[in-house]
């Protein structure tokens, strides 16, 4: 397992999403209407002009969302080793829960986490 085996599966990727585009171009007929390229919401049809400026609060929700959730990734492996690591793993998960609540606050100061 070295550097042979990175690339054969980076050739692997690229063929098999090469194929699978090339298998969609000749099996599905293109159509070109004006209606293909307008942006789709849930089925209700866009009034006005499709560029808008949209609240930037829904991007700072989705990244506290991401950051609180990437959490969860670390955490897993913590709680599989506390036992075997004793103090210093509850010392460790308190330094990082800590870290995390102050973001949490810092959010909370700056409003990120209210629903516009």
């Amino acid at each position: 397992m070295g550097a042979s085996s990175l690339i054969v599966l980076m050739i692997a990727a690229v063929a098999f999403s090469g194929i699978a585009i090339l298998v969609s171009k000749l099996i599905v007929k293109a159509t070109k209407n004006k209606h293909k390229g307008q942006p789709y919401e849930c089925g209700v049809p866009t009034k006005g002009p499709n560029w808008v400026q949209f609240n930037v609060g829904y991007y700072l929700f989705a990244l506290i969302f991401l950051i609180f959730d990437v959490e969860l990734v670390f955490l897993y492996p913590w709680a599989v080793v506390v036992k075997k690591v004793g103090w210093l793993a509850l010392v460790e998960i308190v330094i990082f829960f800590f870290i995390l609540f102050m973001g949490f606050l810092y959010a909370h100061k700056k409003g990120a986490l209210k629903w516009v």
